[in-house]
């Protein structure tokens, strides 16, 4: 019994040693220092990088910055009236309605099957998804900041220009002919803003332009460009040309075009809500930067309203018809030439600008339409 106590005090003595040594401080004698390394490569500059502060994003994302948009916005036809009305049909969503837009931009379109209730899949060719409420009723919703306003492309705004983070600006295929695109940059407009207005602000593929020398059948009461041929107008193209005494402008030749565009026009700064930017009724000053002796805003080129009224009167006193006088068309079949001037009379009353997108163009399609009327 005492060999096992001395083995375990001899154990536990042995035990404290190696603790004590272990924890004592060891002083290492200095070595020879190595050999410098060979100096690395200098590395090449970077790129400066954009600014990503508060103070850049603030500019235009503050309360007192967006809210002079809002009260110029809710003043706009975008804002209210009849622009968003018809958004609850799957044909109109597209332009009339915030998420049928969206659903357009994307390339996929949607509709509800009236068999299933379901959202049935449709080609690119297909139509816009109508909005619907937890009741299952369609709604629609005018086109909001969310609508025309996504995402930025970029942040470096210095070198790749500030595209408002508008959802398109890339070149619009137009939907009465696919095989022709729009794209409306110019000095004015470097990166195309324009060209998220013209998505929407061009004329829908309701009915064919009429061509030739053929007899044109007249199917619809809604015969013309519907609604919204602004776009065409400015490029000069997708009237009814008829041949006449006065001459047809080069395509994308109005000075509107080439000079200005639908932003630099429409949205200009102002300190009105009820002119420039978002309520996209041009302001003065806008149109002084080029028109620099102009004092007030025209309504309308020279010799608009007569030539429409004269154009009028010949198209109502055909036997038959194809106009009524509430501008609304009557079916049937006429004459090439009736049907073009029918075709041109309601692309200049849609056009709304009262001639002023593209001067020559308007007094070549209502000059040459009202000479072939009075020398059929």
């Amino acid at each position: 019994m005492k060999t096992f106590k001395l083995i375990r005090y001899l154990m536990i003595v042995a035990f404290s040693i190696t603790l004590v040594n272990c924890t004592n401080d060891y002083i290492a004698l200095p070595g020879v220092d190595g050999v410098d390394g060979i100096d690395g490569v200098d590395g090449i500059d970077g790129v400066d990088g954009a600014d990503t502060s508060a103070e850049g994003c603030i500019t235009c994302h503050s309360s007192s910055h967006r809210t002079g948009i809002w009260g110029a916005y809710d003043v706009s036809g975008h804002g209210i009236g009849s622009s968003w009305a018809r958004g609850t049909s799957t044909s109109c969503a597209q332009c009339h309605n915030n998420e049928g837009y969206l659903d357009y931009l994307s390339g996929k379109f949607y509709e509800i099957d009236e068999d299933t209730g379901e959202f049935a899949s449709h080609p690119v060719t297909g139509e816009p998804i109508q909005s619907v409420n937890p009741m299952g009723y369609a709604v629609s919703n005018p086109i909001s900041c969310t609508g025309c306003h996504g995402d930025h492309r970029s942040f470096d705004f210095e070198n790749d220009g500030n595209d408002y983070a508008l959802r398109n600006i890339n070149p619009v295929k137009l939907v009465l002919d696919p095989t022709t695109s729009l794209d409306f940059k110019n000095d004015a407009d470097p990166l195309g803003l324009s060209n998220s207005c013209t998505t929407c602000h061009q004329p829908r593929p309701s009915y064919p332009i009429p061509a030739g020398t053929d007899n044109y059948e007249i199917t619809s009461s809604r015969f013309g460009p519907h609604h919204a041929p602004q776009s065409t107008m400015l490029e000069g193209i997708m009237g009814a040309p008829i041949a006449g005494t006065t001459g047809y402008p080069g395509v994308a030749s109005a000075t509107h075009r080439t000079g200005a565009s639908c932003t630099t026009c429409h949205m200009g700064e102002s300190n009105d809500n009820l002119f420039g930017g978002h309520s996209w009724k041009p302001a003065l000053n806008s149109c002084t930067e080029c028109h620099t002796s102009m004092t007030e805003i025209p309504v309308e080129i020279a010799g608009f309203s007569e030539d429409m009224e004269t154009l009028k009167n010949l198209l109502l006193a055909l036997d038959p018809s194809p106009l009524l006088e509430n501008d609304r068309t009557v079916p049937g079949t006429y004459s090439a030439d009736v049907a073009k001037a029918t075709w041109n009379y309601r692309t200049a009353l849609e056009d709304q600008s009262n001639g002023i997108h593209n001067p020559a163009y308007t007094r070549a399609l209502l000059k040459n339409s009202i000479e072939a009327l009075q020398n059929p």
